[in-house]
């Protein structure tokens, strides 16, 4: 990676330019031309230097002011075809397998997101149902203290 592309994912990490040509206004930020722009940002998609490009909603703005992390114990016959059906489920924004720990047995860690703690636990309740699924238990977020995406070459 040379320093051009750190100049590139530096610039594609702040805030998308909201106007008829992103790009174009990203590019000139940069100092090279759009078409120079695109053609790298697709490189980094197929080497998988990059997964996605894509909006971060501000879910308490919008209305979504409940959000619990469900711990869950999945057998692990079963650990890649429920995690994977969870990971479909759209109130759903992370999930994770963990390793367990004496005293707390939960392996699969979702993140739910609703407009209250009453619509959270229905969406757990509804997947574990799908899932064939009986312990669980719910941490809900009681203040916000940092909510920031990761950022690179940023030195």
């Amino acid at each position: 990676m040379d320093e051009l592309d750190k100049k590139i994912i530096r610039a594609m990490q702040d805030e998308f330019p909201l106007v008829a040509e992103p790009y174009q206004v990203l590019a000139q930020q940069i100092g090279i031309t759009q078409e120079e722009l695109i053609e790298r940002l697709k490189r980094y998609k197929r080497s998988g230097q990059i997964r996605k490009m894509g909006a971060v909603l501000r879910h308490r703005e919008v209305g979504y002011a409940a959000n619990a992390l469900c711990a869950w114990i999945v057998p692990e016959s079963r650990l890649e075809e429920v995690a994977t059906l969870m990971a479909t489920s759209p109130s759903i924004s992370h999930c994770y397998d963990r390793n367990t720990m004496p005293g707390w047995p939960y392996n699969v860690y979702t993140m739910i997101h609703g407009h209250s703690r009453e619509e959270c636990e229905a969406i757990a309740n509804k997947i574990a149902e799908q899932n064939n699924l009986t312990e669980k238990t719910m941490l809900y977020s009681l203040k916000e203290w940092k909510k920031t995406s990761m950022r690179y070459f940023c030195e």
